[in-house]
Order: structure tokens, then sequence, then C-alpha cells
């Protein structure tokens, strides 16, 4: 879903699983789909971890724990702690839709797939990325209190625990981080400067 980011404040969900590949993040058959619905690919993100072959809750799954079980809203579970090397494997974009559909903003991990990374981007998805200490750091903060908030500023681009008040700064595209703070694709941000393409084409 397009929508500006600023700041954003919010609990997360841990997903302390490395090379967390895109195959888990959907499996491999929901590709078969032509839908764009977000509720749909949202309802499959991690699916073949989250139930098991009954189609039934796996109770010991991080997501299905009472605590992170909770649908991210505004504030609620709008971020994700993800493992190293997040988003590895396949180039499916259906990884991003999943992600965004199931409703998280950000997710921060200390290293993307790069293919990935770029996929969130355009998914209105901010990956963050951040030391193994301060991630690592981040993990123990919600395991400890699982009500603990993460503050994301994006113009500022530096990401908070808001318990320990540890800070570190993340890198981003200009192009990608003004499209973000604008609710921009790449269509959008043509359209929005069609005046001075047609300006430029006409000198």
């Amino acid at each position: 879903m397009k929508e500006k980011f600023d700041i954003i404040r919010s609990t997360c969900i841990p997903i302390e699983i490395d090379n967390n590949n895109t195959d888990n993040i959907i499996p491999a058959r929901y590709l078969a789909f032509t839908t764009r619905d977000p509720k749909f690919y949202g309802d499959a993100f991690m699916h073949d971890l989250r139930y098991d072959a009954n189609n039934e809750p796996v109770a010991d799954f991080i997501m299905n724990k009472p605590e992170f079980s909770e649908a991210p809203r505004k504030g609620v579970h709008e971020i994700i702690i993800g493992g190293q090397n997040w988003g590895s494997g396949s180039s499916r974009e259906h990884a991003a839709w999943a992600i965004a559909g199931y409703g998280v903003r950000v997710v921060i991990s200390n290293s993307f797939a790069d293919i990935h990374r770029n996929n969130l981007l355009n998914c209105f998805v901010l990956p963050v990325v951040v030391s193994r200490d301060f991630q690592l750091e981040l993990f123990e903060t919600v395991k400890a209190n699982p009500q603990a908030e993460v503050l994301v500023d994006i113009p500022n681009q530096t990401v908070t625990n808001m318990t320990t008040g540890h800070s570190e700064s993340f890198p981003i595209n200009k192009y990608k981080k003004y499209c973000l703070m604008n609710a921009f694709d790449d269509i959008d941000f043509l359209l929005n400067n069609q005046q001075k393409i047609v300006e430029w084409e006409n000198r």
C-alpha cells in the first residue's frame, strides 16, 4: 500500500532466522496466481512455517505466539526484526508483496539480498540495515519485552531502540527515500515531473 513514510514507532515481530529465503517468505506455489490482492499475499507470508500440513497454526512459531500474532496496524507490529541475509534465494517479487500485504512497513536486518532489498523498496517496505550488534540488541530487547518499541526516522535515517536509547544510522538511496516520503512509485514520480520533462524535451 502506498503510504507516506516519515517517523514509524512500533512494536516488532522478531523473526530470528538467518538466511530467511524468499521460499520461506512466500512458497513457490503462490507464484502461479495473477491476483495482486494484498490480503491474499499477506495471508501467504511465511505460510509453511506458520502452518502445518493440515493448515493448522504451528504453536511455537514466533508469529503464532499470542504476543506476536496480532496483525500489524498503526504502531503495532509494523516492524520486523529479521535474521542475517534476509531475503536470499530467488528474485521473486511476490516475497515483497507478501511482507507488504501482511502490513509490515519496515524490515530491520544486518544484511539483505540485493534484489529482495530493491523489491521491498518498490513495494513501500523500508529495508533498514544495522550492525550485527544492534540487531542482536533488538532481538534481546523484544525477547525481554514484546511491547518494546523501535522508532525509525526516515527523514534523518536513524533507527532507535526506545528501551535502551541506542540509535544507529542507516543508508538509503536518495531517490527511493524521496519516493517513500512522498508515496510515489516510479510512475508517480514521472507524472509528478511531467511538466519538467515536457520543458526539457521542448528545449
